[in-house]
């Protein structure tokens, strides 16, 4: 029995081609081009070698050599475009690399038909990869022959491809390379005339290198490593706006402490400030904590610029000068700039008890520490919210919320955790805790406030990066990595994003509403609440560098 039957006996080691491995090199290239005139010359290969040592990959077991990958240097711009086998081959079947090329191109990539089922293959592709990233090539450019398309005589090389992507037909090196993610580019016809099993035809295969940097690349000042904090708040009696401002401003200084990048505050967290009130009419409280929102919002945008911590200020009740009330959360960034997210919908005890108008707009926010996005409790509940943030390169969720009972809480966890899955990107839930029996409808309070990331490998086996003790005031904190969403986006084990099918839905955001939701019948928010799932997509998704 040979090693070759017992894979508990393989030593294999992948390792750059040296000159003195030419004649296994040349006997394993005439086994397995036999029909397509067999290896190349000790001369092509030798210079190929002291042109790019790298990008020549050899798999051995033990010393016997089973697979390769032969690879030039390229320009991108010229060879995405079409171009034939003999646009790289010069005099005496000298391989044109070019020092200077930003891509690489992949010659050969063949593994030994006796080692063939262990997924080899793939190993060498894999060390080909990184070898592009680690010298930050743009990507890897390929012909690739389609060697069973002269069984499909009735079928154009755009049917036959089209149907080896949606596995009707297996093609041993198109299939091949589609699963190690590479993405046909085109046709070339006259790519290799002698190669009558493809007809002459090949693809132009690349795989994009997601972490490729131009050389004229201007460094983004923008972290990828970002530390996130929350205050789970206990809602308290207060004898003043002023000694409720001395618990944010104790709160905020511990996130400063603890280098925090951003620092949440759960919604209405200054409610107790409606227990000042006279009036015990929930209409005329909360136009009283209204009151005081200006003033708020000023004072934590000075105490994000003196403790150096972008805060999000959960969210405060805001009368605006057509007398129309609504619920707003504030960024107030560290460099002293504040921007306002307006709450979307309204849930049914905020629109009777304290009439309150829903926003008409969303928007991702840029900061020092990633693009955020602000969903107001009852708003990550509508996953097409989120998703509109998603679509605009957001990094990290907040969702300030306030919950009365532990299956409202439910709601608001369960759906943000989806939001987190579903659009690869963090989400921080932050809420409130403690009891105001003094303030009519916020006797009592619920909350276990956490962060959660996507799931994949790359994070928590349960995607949750934080959480806190339920129903007890304290803070929370998780460092998140932006790079490593960018990963996931793209080679994740799925990918959410991109993989939606807009040949068959898209989302679009509405223009202006010329009617609040308060003045809608029931009737008609039943006719409109599917009609947000129409239109032409909203973009292409944002790729990062």
């Amino acid at each position: 029995m040979t090693n070759i039957d017992k894979p508990e006996d393989f030593h294999l080691t992948i390792a750059e081609i040296k000159k003195k491995d030419y004649p296994q090199l040349k006997a394993l290239m005439d086994k397995v081009y036999a029909n397509l005139g067999g290896s190349w010359s000790k001369t092509t290969i030798h210079t190929l070698i002291d042109a790019f040592p790298e990008g020549q990959i050899a798999l051995f077991d033990h010393d016997k050599l089973i697979g390769i990958v032969l690879s030039m240097r390229v320009d991108y711009a010229k060879f995405s475009n079409p171009h034939t086998y003999g646009d790289l081959i010069g005099q005496r079947e000298i391989i044109k690399d070019n020092p200077e090329g930003d891509a690489i191109y992949g010659l050969d990539a063949l593994i030994d038909p006796d080692y063939r089922g262990y997924r080899l293959g793939r190993r060498l592709y894999d060390a080909r990869k990184e070898l592009c990233r680690q010298l930050n090539f743009r990507a890897i450019l390929a012909g690739g022959r389609i060697p069973n398309y002269y069984n499909h005589k009735d079928l154009t090389p755009g049917e036959y491809i089209d149907a080896v992507e949606s596995r009707e037909i297996h093609d041993p090196a198109l299939s091949f390379q589609l699963s190690n993610g590479f993405i046909v580019k085109r046709i070339l016809s006259g790519y290799l005339p002698d190669d009558k099993q493809s007809k002459g035809f090949a693809t132009l295969l690349e795989w994009s290198n997601i972490y490729y940097e131009p050389q004229d690349y201007k460094p983004n000042t923008r972290k990828s490593e970002v530390r996130i904090g929350g205050i789970q708040w206990q809602m308290r009696e207060v004898e003043s706006p002023e000694e409720l401002l001395q618990q944010v401003e104790f709160f905020v200084d511990v996130m400063a402490d603890y280098n925090s990048d951003f620092a949440c505050l759960p919604e209405f967290f200054n409610a107790p400030l409606m227990g000042l009130c006279e009036s015990t009419d929930q209409n005329i409280a909360i136009r009283f904590l209204a009151d005081y929102t200006e003033w708020f919002k000023n004072e934590i945008s000075h105490l994000a610029v003196s403790y150096n911590v972008n805060v999000i200020t959960g969210s405060m009740p805001f009368l605006d000068e057509d007398d129309t009330l609504y619920n707003v959360s504030y960024l107030c960034r560290r460099d002293g700039t504040v921007e306002e997210q307006r709450k979307i919908h309204i849930t049914p005890h905020e629109r009777s008890a304290w009439v309150i108008e829903g926003g008409d707009k969303v928007q991702v926010f840029d900061t020092d520490a990633g693009r955020v996005g602000i969903l107001v409790c009852y708003d990550v509940e509508f996953p097409e919210l989120a998703r509109l943030l998603a679509l605009e390169d957001m990094d990290i969720l907040f969702v300030p919320f306030w919950t009365d009972t532990k299956n409202g809480y439910l709601r608001v966890r369960h759906c943000a955790q989806a939001r987190a899955i579903e659009n690869e990107c963090y989400v921080m839930i932050c809420g409130s805790v403690g009891n105001l029996p003094q303030v009519e409808s916020l006797d009592i309070q619920y909350a276990q406030s956490s962060i959660f990331s996507p799931s994949d490998f790359a994070f928590p086996h349960d995607a949750i990066m934080a959480e806190t003790t339920p129903n007890t005031e304290m803070i929370f904190f998780s460092d998140v990595d932006l790079d490593k969403l960018t990963h996931v986006r793209n080679e994740g084990s799925v990918h959410n994003l991109i993989d939606r099918r807009d040949d068959l839905f898209s989302l679009k955001w509405k223009k202006k509403s010329k009617v609040s939701a308060s003045k809608l019948s029931d009737a008609e928010r039943r006719h409109n609440s599917g009609s947000v799932l129409i239109g032409d997509p909203l973009q292409d998704r944002a790729q990062k560098p």
